[in-house]
């Protein structure tokens, strides 16, 4: 079937485009920006920022321990697509819901929040496990590639629109930003509803059982795969050791992501210049990742990897020390050229090092823990910040996961894959 003729895979990639405007707009932008200046109106900024690390956190966790029993349930019981529509028609309630958030009222708004984050990250979830029944044979990386592109410039379109509504509300009949901020959060959730149809009315179930079975069975069985892969990953030392050093020092890189703008908000930096400069972030990223891979391919992924932490902790400490707005353009300048290109390499590196035969399975392990890599650092910015009453003390803090991250990843010992000898686990 032509490409562009394939109903199923623009079905299933217009999901990605709905969903990245609440990831990129909702948790990058606007939502840390209203939670410090509307919502949470006269706490101080460590106060916020402690609120704010605490709910990014507390959605990372929650998906990560619910998403092998509900993907374990999903796939036994043939409820990926219900999951997955579920899931967003929640997250999008709960967008559509802060809207009616009053000003001071930031239990409200910390709730919305929360659940609206773990119905993007579950959607996900449930998206990438129709990735095979969607592709067509031998067009599984084409297809992925669609739907990455579909989400990075979806979201990117959308924020270009929430950029021009906040920064000119007057262009469009607002009365200021706060209004057009509260627009924003409804044009969100009726764009990720919107597309969100095409994945419900022209991609099928994946797999639809004879026989049902009891939630409280498949719910076992996810339990019991779950333990299962972790044996398997267990028993390769390289692939283990990859993993540990993986998902350190990518939750410093998914909490740079969501708290950059809580940052520098904090330290008096103005809207205007933070909404820009996660715009420019949007755009340098996808160019930038291609030419971090031809890196890669010339001196070696681990190498690569490496080069990029070490851009991330030149741009945390500059952070700690920065005064002028410009200054932050430069550092989202720096971000967006590496951040994309540490996630790819890494998945290569890692694809060096699972055995064959293993590789859907390891990889789905690889997956859960890079989906759900942003529960530490958040965590860790927000109590720094609110034991030392320092923002810039707590950026610092970050530094630390890349560092163990770093040297964990120092200590894998790259081999072949056909060649990585299991041993037996302890």
């Amino acid at each position: 079937m032509p490409l562009l003729r394939n109903r199923k895979l623009w079905g299933w990639a217009s999901y990605y485009w709905g969903n990245h405007a609440y990831t990129t707009s909702i948790i990058t932008v606007f939502f840390p920006i209203f939670f410090q200046k509307y919502w949470d109106h006269g706490s101080s900024v460590t106060v916020n920022t402690f609120r704010l690390g605490l709910a990014n956190s507390i959605a990372s966790l929650v998906v990560a321990l619910s998403a092998p029993v509900l993907g374990a349930i999903a796939d036994r019981g043939g409820h990926k697509k219900r999951f997955l529509i579920s899931s967003a028609f929640l997250g999008a309630v709960m967008v559509l819901a802060l809207h009616f958030v009053n000003m001071g009222q930031w239990q409200w708004a910390w709730l919305f929040y929360v659940i609206a984050s773990m119905c993007y990250w579950w959607g996900n979830v449930f998206g990438d496990s129709m990735l095979v029944s969607v592709a067509e044979p031998g067009k599984l990386d084409m297809t992925s590639a669609v739907g990455y592109f579909a989400g990075y410039l979806g979201g990117g379109l959308f924020l270009v629109v929430g950029v021009a509504l906040s920064l000119k509300p007057q262009w469009f009949g607002l009365t200021d930003a706060t209004a057009a901020v509260k627009l924003i959060l409804i044009l969100t959730a009726v764009w990720w509803v919107v597309f969100s149809l095409p994945l419900l009315f022209w991609v099928p179930e994946p797999h639809k059982p004879q026989q049902q079975e009891s939630l409280i069975k498949t719910a076992r069985a996810g339990v019991l795969q779950l333990a299962e892969t972790f044996r398997h990953v267990r028993a390769y030392k390289p692939v283990f050791m990859f993993l540990i050093a993986y998902w350190v020092y990518i939750d410093g890189v998914n909490t740079i992501i969501q708290m950059a703008v809580d940052y520098g908000k904090a330290i008096g930096f103005g809207t205007t210049d933070l909404i820009l400069a996660v715009l420019m972030v949007q755009f340098i990223g996808v160019p930038a990742a291609l030419l971090f891979g031809r890196l890669g391919e010339r001196i070696g992924p681990k190498i690569a990897i490496f080069i990029g932490l070490a851009v991330y902790v030149f741009v945390t400490l500059f952070a700690a020390f920065m005064q002028h707005s410009w200054q932050f353009f430069v550092l989202a300048g720096l971000v967006g050229l590496v951040q994309g290109g540490v996630q790819l390499l890494s998945r290569s590196y890692y694809a060096r090092l699972v055995p064959a035969e293993r590789a859907g399975e390891f990889f789905g392990f690889y997956n859960m823990l890079g989906e759900f890599a942003a529960i530490i650092g958040p965590f860790l910015i927000g109590l720094v910040s609110y034991l030392s009453g320092s923002p810039r003390l707590s950026i610092l803090s970050v530094i630390l996961l890349f560092a163990v991250g770093a040297v964990l990843l120092a200590r894998v010992e790259a081999r072949p894959a056909s060649s990585a000898a299991p041993r037996a686990p302890d």
